[in-house]
């Protein structure tokens, strides 16, 4: 679907879904944001938004000189991994549900963490430096080192997930969605509250958008901290992979691999657009130029796509990076059961209880919905559907 434009205060505000489709509150935080004077063009809204602390998910903002931490949120460089495998459904056995537990085995899930360090030179190169860049990062986090390593290779909970999935033809993917732990979330809070006590951000009409100016030595912290979160949220997914091919291979001695796709959805980079070097945060997007693989994940149900960016200049080459929250996760515990999420994952083998109501489909946005309205955004390699889902 064609964009609509929604007068902003300082720059528009550039939709991918209906504006009366959009909750009072996050049109607020939207607006807010518009009215940001280092803003560059317009605001660009994915048609999975939703209303988000401290910014709204599902906007992509191009800042001049400038750059809000809560515009990329709490969980620095979350984003998704997928792969494709040489399996096919007919190389699965009957029952997951053995497949499912040795899974969780290998990969801690909610609040747990590896006894022993879990990363490898397998995983990615030069953990040496990596760590020692740890002792840069403000003072704040200095003593969560030996958690930050333990929980190097975890999912977490919330929407976090790993999975097994078939695409259309049959062939088995793995997928997974997390970020950078609690050291993430440590750093970004740290910065927000450092951003809400600058002088030049007395005047905003929402503190939550704070800002820090290039130039600065808290634009320089905040950035070296942020850089250092993002690769650490690439990496964490890349252990995780590992960990669940290992259990691949076990299983299926002659399984292979193929090229893994790897996008961050939460998470800052340098940019150029409209001819103008800007600091571009995408909430809740991932990046979408020409040729670019992505992957936007449904609900935990419903299925999820591969993606190659088109390269729209209007979205600053972004796309949704889901489908997307339309109930709050205490209105979906108060308002669906456990027999409604075992209805609604039936054929999936994942948790049915009560811990994991709050992620049942109904509470999320139509993925294919959501796929329709962003259709000059991202062009679709492959639908999956997944038949193993861990959460949290």
């Amino acid at each position: 679907m064609a964009a609509t434009v929604v007068r902003g205060q300082n720059v528009d505000i550039r939709m991918w879904t209906r504006p009366d489709e959009v909750e009072e509150f996050a049109m607020r935080q939207l607006q807010n944001i518009s009215a940001l004077p280092w803003a560059v063009k317009h605001i660009a809204v994915m048609p999975d938004v939703h209303y988000g602390k401290g910014a709204t998910v599902g906007s992509v903002i191009a800042l001049r000189d400038a750059v809000s931490p809560a515009a990329v949120g709490v969980d620095i460089g979350c984003g998704m991994t997928a792969l494709r495998t040489s399996l096919t459904a007919s190389d699965l056995p009957a029952t997951l549900r053995g497949l499912r537990s040795r899974m969780e085995a290998a990969v801690p899930v909610g609040f747990a963490q590896h006894k022993a360090t879990a990363f490898t030179e397998k995983d990615a190169s030069d953990w040496t430096s990596f760590w020692k860049r740890f002792e840069d990062l403000t003072p704040a986090v200095k003593a969560r080192a030996d958690k930050a390593m333990h929980q190097m290779g975890t999912l977490g909970g919330g929407n976090h997930f790993l999975e097994v999935c078939l695409d259309t033809d049959q062939r088995v993917w793995v997928m997974l969605h997390s970020g950078s732990r609690g050291i993430g979330n440590e750093l970004a809070q740290h910065h927000i509250s450092v951003a809400r006590t600058l002088a030049h951000n007395a005047e905003l009409p929402d503190p939550d958008l704070a800002v820090f100016l290039s130039g600065t030595p808290e634009m320089a912290a905040y950035r070296h901290d942020l850089y250092w979160a993002q690769d650490y949220a690439r990496r964490n997914r890349a252990v995780m992979l590992r960990l669940v091919c290992d259990v691949l291979r076990v299983e299926f001695p002659h399984i292979q691999f193929e090229e893994p796709i790897s996008c961050h959805h939460n998470y800052v980079a340098e940019e150029t657009h409209f001819g103008e070097d800007v600091l571009v945060t995408r909430k809740g997007a991932i990046r979408a130029g020409r040729g670019e693989l992505g992957i936007i994940p449904g609900s935990m149900g419903t299925g999820s796509y591969i993606v190659r960016g088109l390269g729209n200049p209007d979205s600053f080459e972004s796309a949704s990076h889901g489908a997307g929250r339309k109930m709050s996760r205490t209105k979906a515990r108060k308002t669906f059961t456990e027999q409604d999420l075992a209805a609604q994952t039936s054929g999936v083998e994942c948790r049915k209880d009560s811990g994991v109501v709050d992620e049942i489909p109904a509470a999320y946005k139509d993925i294919d919905t959501v796929m329709a309205n962003q259709s000059d955004l991202v062009e679709v390699v492959a639908k999956l559907k997944q038949v193993v889902c861990i959460k949290g």
